[in-house]
């Protein structure tokens, strides 16, 4: 097993080398700025969605069934029903010409 060759250790520079042991970049005031009215704006759609959401299932949660029909009630036999059957129970005439 001697054989095999051992590499070299790294050099200090190169163990700083990783993205995050490597110094970060100061930001501008300005940039700082702009990503905070990034963050903001970002998150005022976010709040106004969520709300217009809100407001919308407890409209539909409120109003829920309060359509109005002109259907009779079930236990009342309708005009229109009490004629279709009154037709059809009569005699029918049949002419020959």
């Amino acid at each position: 097993m001697t054989g095999l060759p051992t590499p070299p250790p790294p050099k200090a520079e190169e163990l700083m080398s990783t993205p995050l042991l490597q110094a970060t970049e100061t930001l501008t005031p300005t940039a700082v700025a702009n990503t905070a009215v990034i963050a903001v704006v970002i998150t005022v759609v976010f709040i106004t969605l969520l709300s217009v959401l809100i407001v919308i299932i407890i409209y539909l949660y409120k109003n829920k069934g309060s359509y109005i029909t002109y259907e009779p009630p079930e236990g009342e036999a309708s005009e229109t029903l009490q004629m279709e059957n009154d037709s059809v129970q009569g005699k029918k005439d049949e002419y020959f010409i």
